[in-house]
């Protein structure tokens, strides 16, 4: 094969990145070694909800990148979410000064550079930092990703989606910790075991160690990171009054002691996003952009469950207008599946010091279209604000492989002054909104009769409103039948009580014990329990094969694991459609409200 001439590779890249929609302008290509202004190097804006990754070693650039990209996307008006680990991103705020060695570099490129201020709104989880606080509630951040940061294993995940699934059905809110703590706790008590004995695959032990787990979890200080207000995504959807997309910026100071948590909570805020998001289709530019930075936590350690929930999200999300860029150092910490579903690269040096290094190398060189390149030697000598880069072109083809100098940001490359980030989150509209955490009446004080704690501005429910045993015609029995029969997938062994006057003073289901002599009745009569296994018929009418319930059910109950399987299958009765999760488990908003 014949070596092209510099002038034949230069041709390539300019007619490979000559574009006719809107563009993110990315930079300059380096052909042999030489710079070429004329060669510029664009990423479409309509293809950026097909997703990217932004790889390369520490001290490369990443960051950066990230920053040039956001400031564009925001012009564009399209907002931005970024996670600000090191701080730095806060610089948004604050407009850059010019220096005679930045504008040599600008110059260079043909960049017309001018400093400039952008449009941020800081967020800090559950209030750790100077942002405005974000919280979830349990029940919304759901059983998977509760689970990831509880690092349970396949079958605990599996039991604590029960637990979930219990909560759900008998209207126990699980809005903080407290209140998963007090719905196991009842489940592992002398009055809740026989409702542990109608989950069928939750063992008392299982139980235990979820408990044991998430007590874990409130020594650590987490509880502050679920509660209410739960913040509503579409606030991350936001344009400023001149057009401008708002920059999210989540500040992440404690990373190094909750990166489990980080991860997974930018996995809820996705996941909430593409529960709530209508389709879109293709747009001529996203609606949002997120980075998932540090996208390695993400994945180590994760569960198939896990796994499978991510990739579905990464697929489906773009068609509602989300571009996802994951950023990490090298291509391999990002699973294949989800690999192959991001079609813009940009990628900086890497360092072949190691073994390992050399087959991270090696293995990121195949992950790129053939080029003129030799991307060997090119990845490893890359400078400090160079990539390699190859993106999805209008019409969906990928764009020839070019070396670029990246263009600078035009806000400042570091924090902002702090006085400046509290001033700007004093002045957010969404400060009165999140600020204050309130405590209203959920599982734990249904379930231990206490009053919620007067913790903030909203009024708190009743203790007894809408609980489970209390005298507005809630039928125990029924609804014990009821929950064997989701779970398990097969008519109910608890014999149905013959009607009654109902007892002047009845005991709450969830206060207190069933009356002793109505529950040693029913255990007599009671028939055999059969073997656990998935039974043929049921009392609920299954949906038609090949319909799109029953189809959309069985990818829903193989994502959200044994536990949920049976409930999946019911989709077709309107029980099963009120209660379905997510893929990740989560509730959806409009079920929330």
């Amino acid at each position: 094969m014949a070596t092209k001439t510099t002038a034949e590779k230069l041709a390539t890249i300019q007619k490979g990145y000559t574009l006719e929609g809107a563009t993110i302008e990315l930079g300059a290509a380096i052909i042999d070694g030489e710079l070429h202004k004329d060669a510029p190097v664009r990423l479409p804006l309509a293809m950026m909800n097909r997703h990217g990754l932004v790889a390369g070693a520490t001290g490369t650039g990443k960051t950066v990148t990230l920053h040039m990209m956001a400031e564009q996307l925001s012009t564009a008006g399209v907002p931005v979410f970024l996670a600000d680990i090191k701080g730095d991103l806060s610089g948004l705020a604050t407009a850059a000064v010019g220096s005679d060695k930045l504008k040599a570099r600008t110059d260079s490129i043909g960049q017309a550079w001018q400093g400039k201020t952008f449009p941020v709104e800081f967020l800090a989880l559950g209030g750790d930092g100077n942002g405005v606080p974000v919280r979830a509630t349990v029940t919304s951040f759901g059983p998977i990703l509760l689970s990831r940061i509880m690092e349970l294993n396949d079958t605990q995940e599996s039991s604590l989606q029960l637990v979930f699934y219990f909560a759900d059905k008998n209207g126990l809110e699980l809005i903080d910790l407290k209140d998963l703590r007090a719905v196991i706790q009842y489940l592992t008590s002398d009055e809740g075991k026989d409702k542990l004995e109608e989950l069928g695959g939750l063992s008392k032990a299982t139980a235990g160690v979820i408990l044991r787990e998430l007590v874990n979890l409130e020594a650590q200080g987490l509880e502050k990171f679920f509660g209410e207000p739960e913040f509503d995504t579409a606030e991350l959807l936001r344009t400023a009054p001149d057009g401008r997309g708002v920059v999210t910026c989540l500040e992440l100071p404690t990373l190094q002691t909750k990166p489990m948590l980080f991860s997974t909570f930018l996995m809820w805020l996705l996941a909430d996003l593409f529960e709530d998001l209508p389709e879109a289709g293709d747009l001529d530019k996203p609606k949002l952009v997120f980075f998932l930075d540090e996208a390695h936590l993400l994945f180590n350690g994760a569960s198939k469950a896990f796994l499978d929930a991510i990739t579905t999200t990464v697929r489906l999300i773009r068609s509602k207008g989300v571009g996802i860029f994951f950023v990490t150092q090298t291509p391999k910490d990002v699973p294949a599946d989800v690999l192959g579903q991001l079609a813009n690269r940009v990628q900086h040096a890497l360092r072949a010091f190691t073994p390992e290094d050399a087959k991270a190398l090696k293995a990121t060189v195949s992950t790129f279209p053939v080029s003129d390149y030799d991307l060997e030697e090119t990845l490893t000598s890359a400078g400090i604000g160079e990539a390699v880069i190859t993106v999805m072109n209008e019409k969906g083809a990928p764009t020839p492989v070019a070396l670029t100098r990246l263009r600078a940001p035009e806000s400042l490359m570091g924090p902002s002054d702090e006085a400046l980030v509290r001033s700007t989150v004093a002045g957010s509209a969404l400060l009165g909104k999140y600020g204050t955490a309130v405590d209203n009446a959920s599982a734990y004080e249904k379930l231990t009769g206490k009053a919620a704690a007067p913790t903030g501005p909203a009024a708190a429910e009743p203790a007894d409103a809408g609980a489970p045993g209390t005298a507005a015609g809630y039928d125990v029995d029924a609804e014990a039948r009821r929950i064997e029969e989701e779970i398990l997938g097969r008519p109910s062994s608890r014999p149905a009580q013959a009607p009654g006057p109902a007892p002047q003073d009845p005991e709450p289901e969830y206060g207190g014990p069933e009356d002793g002599e109505a529950r040693e009745t029913a255990r007599r009569t009671r028939a055999p329990r059969a073997p656990r296994t998935r039974q043929p018929k049921s009392r609920e009418p299954e949906p038609q094969p090949g319909g799109m319930m029953g189809d959309l059910g069985g990818v829903l109950g193989g994502a959200l694991g044994g536990g949920l399987k049976s409930m999946a299958r019911s989709m077709g009765t309107q029980l099963g459609r009120e209660l379905l999760r997510g893929v990740f488990g989560t509730a959806s908003r409009r079920r929330r409200r």
